[in-house]
């Protein structure tokens, strides 16, 4: 049931497809033009958004008469793109204007924390991993992404801008081979 490995495995997955270190610079942005983000609210719903999606997301597909193969690989094709995203420094997907009173939902819970990418991860985590286990991965992550929320200024001023383009290119070079694998094991 609790595989410390699996745990690791799970949290290190989510780690890279959240991304939460490279949306940093995003982050001061919004936390800038807003004032404040409300970390504790974005981090629940987050949370929320995950856990229902971990339990729900299946029955959700069922609903649209879509397989879960089909939409990990869908799901891997929208990781390569965030991936190639944070490689090459360009947008892919288009991203709405920010409303300043709802920043800490949108876009920072969703679709930046719990998006496409994260829910399309948890969906192929089930397949592949206990529940108990990705549950400690998802709280996990959600304890990373509170702090980063919380000391996001902080964090800016320490990395630098080099240090956020290395980050983000490295997490970016992980997605791009999560997604591959996620391809091979439902494509082939």
């Amino acid at each position: 049931m609790f595989s410390f490995k699996e745990i690791i495995s799970v949290t290190l997955i989510l780690f890279s497809v959240i991304d939460i270190i490279g949306s940093v610079p995003l982050i001061v942005d919004l936390r800038q033009k807003t004032g404040h983000i409300q970390s504790e609210k974005a981090t629940l719903v987050a949370g929320l958004i995950m856990v229902v999606f971990l339990f729900l997301g299946e029955r959700i597909l069922s609903l649209f008469g879509v397989d879960v193969a089909s939409f990990a690989v869908a799901g891997a094709l929208i990781i390569f793109l965030l991936g190639l995203e944070m490689i090459l420094g360009r947008s892919i997907f288009r991203h709405d204007n920010i409303d300043t009173g709802t920043a800490s939902i949108v876009p920072i819970a969703f679709p930046l924390i719990a998006g496409a990418g994260t829910m399309t991860t948890l969906i192929t985590l089930r397949a592949a991993y206990d529940i108990p286990n990705i549950l400690i991965g998802i709280l996990l992550n959600l304890v990373l992404v509170f702090m980063v929320l919380k000391s996001s200024t902080w964090l800016e001023r320490k990395l630098g801008k080099a240090g956020a383009d290395i980050l983000r290119r490295v997490f970016g070079i992980i997605l791009l081979a999560i997604s591959i694998k996620i391809f091979k094991e439902n494509f082939m």
